[in-house]
């Protein structure tokens, strides 16, 4: 059964929808208010932490997903670089450096404006494009911070994606 298959209503809303999507993938979540959910998906390199959250003014349903890091102060220049490289790269969603949370950020909002709809597909492929671009570029985060990489360098490893299986 399709995910979107689970909701005949027309006014379902889109927070219930993550809960959902939630339950059904097994992750850990918690339901921080009716517009407002957290969770943690286990990912290849560590738990990414998500939120997701429904504003009804400007009809957007906002992500964020995070995970911490503690670069020197000396690496900073570098990390802010590699931000810059990776956001020339993804189309959909941004990296940002939350410094006084010590949070890597990617942040994406779907506008459902005029009263849309988001379905369980487009949610949980805003869910998978995250945790997917998260898994994507944290080593080569790592590689700037820890083995003082370049970005150039470090994003070698995040370019070649694999494709078919073994």
């Amino acid at each position: 059964m399709a995910l979107s298959e689970h909701y005949l209503e027309d006014d379902i809303h889109p927070i219930d929808i993550v809960e959902h999507i939630a339950s059904h993938h097994d992750w850990e979540f918690d339901r921080l208010a009716d517009d407002q959910i957290a969770m943690a998906v286990e990912g290849q390199w560590r738990t990414y932490s998500l939120t997701l959250a429904w504003s009804a003014y400007d009809e957007t349903l906002r992500l964020v997903c995070t995970f911490e890091m503690e670069p020197p102060e000396d690496r900073m220049p570098a990390v802010y670089e590699c931000l810059n490289a990776i956001n020339d790269q993804c189309w959909a969603g941004a990296y940002t450096w939350w410094a006084e949370q010590k949070l890597m950020v990617y942040r994406y909002g779907l506008v459902l404006s005029g009263g849309q709809i988001a379905s369980a597909e487009q949610i949980d492929t805003m869910i998978h494009t995250a945790v997917t671009s998260a898994e994507r570029y944290y080593p080569a985060f790592q590689l700037v911070v820890w083995a003082n990489r370049s970005p150039k360098e470090a994003l070698q490893v995040a370019i070649a994606e694999a494709y078919g299986r073994a």
